[in-house]
């Protein structure tokens, strides 16, 4: 092993570790952590500045070759990897390009330079101007609309705006909460060379866009070497009338017809802004009444939530495709070699506004279930005595108390297995409000 080659990972847990060994190629690598998982994974504030020095001084520190720089996360990890990458000599997207994606006032500018038809109306405003209401009207959007700060994480902060009562309750959380991420993003911004209209539209504003929706969906896919490789389409299922995730499915049910525009659309917005070497996701949405495609928003990474349903369908996480472009090698990603024809990874939820929890499945427990329905893994996302309102990355509505992954021979099969699953699943709670 002395010529294996030194993959640094920030923010690498265990979990993702026995995911990282059992890729293609892993017995020539050695996995190496990068800043401790829960400085990333279980807080909301970040100092950019401070992990940026931290992650510096580890990768200084170390004695041997640093031959790769990766992560999986959102915000904060992805907007470090191109700073500490060139830095250090390792390959990945230019920290420009990968602000065209996840600033999201620039995305859309981008966007609307060469795919026009398929994009919302859109304007930014900031959430600390008692005009923004009348400011957001003057640029030609009405209610119904969504706002959403510039950069965000997950679906927070994301709010459906129906009336100016809804509207003024938005103002209201993203006033208190939108600091959390705006002044980490601003110390990433300043790393960069931004166009002076861009540079004026800080962490701190919103986006408000007209709304869009159907059938959801994410395109899962890479650049190497200017070529854009579209390898796999995974659809987001939502619960009935709220926004909050039911269930990532993978393969897409979608017509072919649609995939492969979306694949197109892709095609062309990636390499219109310069991503290069490193892996993306775009979310659409097919709007199946109009037939009308819409380009939700484009992430920076994989999706973590897909890694094992592209294991379960094609025989690998899609985690190789990030290891081999940081490595500077084209993904050798295989296809439909996994043992289950779809997977899905499900969120069992709560809709309440909160409550402190009382019970979660025993280990035992989770164990039976798995072994009864091989293939699965239960990730309890609570522990016992937790307040839900302490949970990160939740969405507006609901509290997703754990991740259920599974596979299956067909669509119905997996539904009929799942609901037999969660029925069984205890968790209890007191003082719930809502």
């Amino acid at each position: 092993m002395n010529d294996a080659k030194n993959v640094f990972v920030v923010g690498l847990n265990d979990f993702n570790r026995q995911r990282l060994e059992q890729l293609r190629g892993a017995e020539h690598y050695r996995f190496h952590g990068v800043i401790p998982p829960g400085e990333v994974y279980d807080t909301e504030v970040f100092s950019i500045a401070d992990m940026l020095d931290e992650a510096g001084a580890s990768l200084e520190a170390f004695e041997g070759r640093i031959d790769a720089i990766a992560g999986y996360m959102d915000f904060p990890v992805s907007t470090m990897l191109p700073i500490l990458c060139e830095r250090f000599g390792t390959r990945t997207t230019t920290l420009a390009s990968l602000l065209k994606c996840e600033h999201k006032y620039w995305s859309r500018s981008v966007q609307r330079e060469v795919i026009p038809d398929f994009i919302p109306a859109f304007t930014a405003f900031d959430p600390f101007d008692d005009e923004a209401l009348t400011r957001i009207g003057e640029a030609g959007l009405y209610f119904p609309f969504f706002v959403k700060p510039i950069k965000s994480s997950g679906s927070r902060l994301g709010f459906r705006i129906d009336t100016p009562e809804d509207f003024y309750h938005a103002i209201e959380r993203l006033r208190q909460d939108i600091g959390l991420i705006a002044d980490p993003f601003n110390t990433v911004l300043e790393h960069a060379r931004l166009p002076a209209e861009i540079a004026a539209v800080d962490g701190g504003f919103c986006m408000a866009e007209a709304i869009i929706g159907g059938w959801q969906c994410t395109v899962e896919g890479y650049v190497y070497q200017g070529e854009v490789v579209s390898y796999g389409i995974v659809d987001s299922l939502r619960y009935p009338q709220v926004l909050s995730f039911f269930h990532y499915r993978y393969p897409s049910g979608l017509p072919d017809a649609i995939q492969a525009k979306m694949v197109e659309l892709t095609a062309t917005v990636m390499a219109h802004i310069g991503y290069d070497n490193a892996a993306f996701n775009i979310e659409y949405y097919w709007d199946e009444v109009q037939d009308r495609i819409w380009l939700l928003e484009i992430n920076t990474r994989i999706s973590q939530s897909h890694c094992d349903l592209f294991e379960k369908v094609d025989g690998v996480s899609h985690q190789q495709v990030t290891i081999d472009l940081a490595l500077g090698q084209r993904p050798d990603m295989p296809t439909r070699e996994g043992d289950f024809l779809v997977a899905a990874k499900f969120f069992y939820r709560v809709f309440f506004v909160d409550a402190v929890v009382t019970r979660v499945p025993s280990e035992a427990e989770l164990a039976a279930l798995q072994a009864e329905f091989p293939g699965t893994l239960i990730a309890p996302q609570v522990v016992e005595g937790q307040r839900l309102s302490t949970l990160p990355e939740q969405d507006s509505y609901s509290y997703a108390l754990a991740y259920i992954w599974m596979g299956a021979d067909d669509e119905a099969q997996l539904l009929a297995n799942y609901e037999n699953l969660a029925a069984r699943l205890a968790f209890e709670f007191d003082d719930i409000t809502g």
